[in-house]
């Protein structure tokens, strides 16, 4: 029977893990059999980039074009190439990336082995927050049981492909998002975007051929490889392919997270798997997926959760995860929050996001606090429309922070001149 939520599959409700007998007995590593040695690498490629699989990380980058730029074969120079599965999910309002790490590890780790194997890559690694403890015990555990069984290590299944694997716990900063920041990192350096080109995929970790892939991405691979590309398309309900994980955070009845097709509507997980806004409370807004993403508004609740229709409606699906803003939060303290979280993530390598961030969160703080001045307005939108802009920063963090920003003073523009008129937070104590 075909699996119609392969991400979830073997997760229970009591979130214990998966180990890797119950792991092979539901299917597991079918896949990479299949692959090796079935399945040459550039076949593997072409399954992954007829799936349409988007990297489901917040930027939606297809990832089977993302995989083509690696030099391969006779382009290809000799020495190592890479693969980095990004688990540090520091976003504000996500923790999709958690219940695939803490149930299911082996998901995960099969998943880069397929990928590695697509990329003739012979050393990865898995780049995670220090909070994620017990992500990190059970991928452990599952990445020795992998060396035992011959899944990892020197020719794997037979083969001529080796791969070692390894759990890289890091500092935990949000910047490190930024691939070329989680590289910097990964060395040991100081966690600095680059400049681009070159890209990752040509110079990378230690100046070789690099991948860098989310949890959620790279756990959609062994699907692909075992059950097609076709299938994985025929999984979502709109123009993008398969499943997504879907979370919502704030003053719902049942804030979760859950694997639901690709282009759900936001109607559906909200009130049917979110159970609704909690007594009392009524929908605001939304950010759709984490905290640096664009507000939407109840009318906007019938939109298909995919890339194109929430672009289409002036944000971004990012991780998915939604956050809700109710009425009875102030959303200058909810923007100021999130300012306060961006400035403190900068990394400080370029003015606007090291020195405009924190100013923007200063005006912010006189506004919730009853110091606001009209003219704050005006500084507020000049710093969304400088900073905000790609291209006037280093990387994305900085126009990534004022989107929250820049959709509040649209949808709730009331709210900043009634704390400015007033003198004071309406809704209540400030904050």
């Amino acid at each position: 029977m075909t699996v119609q939520l392969p991400l979830t599959r073997n997760i229970h409700a009591d979130r214990r893990p998966t180990d890797l007998q119950a792991y092979e007995q539901n299917g597991g590593y079918q896949a990479l059999r299949k692959a090796i040695p079935g399945m040459p690498p550039a076949d593997c490629l072409q399954t992954v980039v007829d799936s349409h699989l988007r990297g489901r990380g917040g930027a939606g980058f297809p990832t089977g074009m993302k995989w083509s730029f690696v030099p391969m074969g006779e382009n290809a120079s000799p020495g190592h190439k890479y693969l980095i599965c990004n688990a540090d999910e520091m976003e504000p309002g996500a923790f999709k990336d958690r219940l695939l790490l803490e149930c299911d590890p082996h998901q995960l780790v099969e998943g880069m082995i397929l990928a590695a194997y697509t990329l003739q890559a012979d050393i990865a690694y898995i780049f995670i927050r220090p909070e994620y403890l017990l992500a990190t015990e059970r991928l452990n555990q599952a990445i020795a049981d992998c060396h035992r069984k011959g899944y990892l290590g020197k020719n794997i299944l037979g083969s001529d492909f080796s791969l070692d694997l390894y759990v890289h716990v890091s500092a935990g900063r949000y910047i490190c998002g930024e691939e070329t920041a989680l590289i910097s990192a990964l060395e040991g350096k100081r966690a600095n975007p680059r400049a681009k080109p070159p890209f990752p995929q040509v110079s990378g970790l230690w100046g070789r051929p690099t991948i860098v892939n989310n949890v959620e991405t790279l756990c959609n691979i062994p699907h692909i490889i075992e059950h097609g590309a076709q299938w994985f398309i025929g999984l979502g309900v709109s123009e993008d392919a398969g499943t997504k994980l879907y979370g919502v955070s704030g003053r719902v009845r049942n804030p979760g997270c859950w694997e639901l097709p690709m282009g759900t509507p936001i109607r559906e997980i909200l009130e049917h798997r979110a159970g609704g806004m909690e007594d009392g409370y009524a929908l605001r807004g939304l950010l759709p997926g984490g905290g640096s993403t664009d507000f939407l508004v109840p009318e906007h609740l019938d939109l298909p959760m995919d890339y194109s229709a929430i672009g289409k409606a002036g944000s971004r699906m990012g991780t998915g995860t939604i956050i809700i803003l109710d009425d009875r939060t102030c959303p200058v303290a909810f923007v100021k929050n999130l300012i306060d979280f961006f400035a403190q993530e900068s990394c400080g390598f370029c003015t606007p996001c090291r020195d405009g961030l924190p100013w923007s969160g200063q005006v912010l703080e006189d506004i919730e606090n009853g110091r606001g001045r009209p003219e704050d307005l005006e500084t507020l939108e000049r710093q969304v429309s400088f900073i905000g802009a790609i291209g006037n920063t280093h990387c994305a963090l900085a126009p990534g922070a004022m989107e929250p920003l820049q959709s509040a003073l649209h949808y709730f523009r009331e709210d900043f001149e009634k704390h400015i008129d007033d003198g004071r937070c309406p809704y209540g104590e400030p904050h």
